[in-house]
């Protein structure tokens, strides 16, 4: 099927790695061009060494989505040299491993801080463009954290809700400049942060045998984490102009582990 992505211009943040790498490069393979851009100067021209082959065009920039005057001129670099913006996902971000008692009021504003700006900072540089195009489209990747929060994950669980309110509210306020926004929630998902806290954690198993021991600890129905290029799917297809009719929806990409109806 033909996603209609070719020729399109579309604007990742945090794609050096996981979730925004895959997604590069799924945009890519339709055809896109696509700019991303990362904190970590390395690992972006990691990524781009190994997109090299990829029909699309790739524009990177090292970019903190925190520091607005840094993502308005990326976006503006982007834009220029592509000839506009169609599309944007909001993909920066990370979760803090933290309950009540550990987190602190630095914790709590960092974690609304990065939430927050990863998605009005682009959106903000990005809108003008987004408004001069006949299929624009926001993806916001979010969690399902949003809508169950744990407690262990309490400053990021409560974030992630609010960035997914912000996001069905985008819908309605950028509707009229026929720029849809909808919300891609993952569950557990195979990156480098759970790598990281295997390796932490120090327990002598392997790797696939952790991670399916924290699938069912998780009440993931398919008994594994997801992949990156699974995520990937779900947020190219509602960039895509076929997905024209939707907007203000979240779809779940979290193995079952789902429990909200709502």
């Amino acid at each position: 099927m033909d996603l209609g992505l070719a020729s399109r211009t579309y604007l990742v943040t945090g794609g050096s790695s996981g979730v925004g790498l895959a997604t590069v490069r799924a945009l890519l393979d339709e055809g896109a061009d696509v700019a991303t851009c990362g904190r970590d100067a390395a690992r972006l021209a990691a990524a781009a060494e190994g997109l090299a082959d990829r029909p699309g065009r790739l524009l990177t920039g090292v970019c903190d989505v925190r520091d607005a005057e840094a993502v308005h001129g990326f976006v503006r670099r982007a834009a220029e040299e592509f000839g506009g913006i169609d599309g944007l996902v909001n993909n920066a971000g990370q979760s803090r491993m933290k309950g009540l008692d550990d987190s602190t009021a630095e914790d709590w504003r960092d974690e609304l801080e990065l939430k927050f700006a990863g998605v009005l900072h682009p959106l903000r540089a990005a809108r003008p463009y987004l408004a001069a195009s006949d299929a624009a489209s926001v993806v916001n990747v979010n969690a399902v954290l949003a809508k169950q929060p744990e407690t262990r994950l309490i400053t990021t669980s409560a974030a992630r809700a609010g960035i997914l309110n912000l996001s069905k509210s985008l819908s309605v306020e950028l509707a009229g400049d026929g720029i849809r926004v909808n919300s891609v929630c993952l569950g557990l998902i195979d990156t480098g942060q759970w790598t990281r806290r295997h390796a932490a954690a120090g327990s002598g198993r392997s790797y696939e045998a952790w991670q399916a021991e924290l699938a069912a600890d998780r009440g993931v129905a398919l008994g594994r984490l997801g992949r990156a290029e699974e995520v990937a799917y779900a947020v190219v297809a509602l960039l895509s102009p076929l997905a024209s009719y939707i907007t203000g929806t979240a779809i779940d990409v979290c193995g079952g582990v789902g429990r909200s109806i709502l």
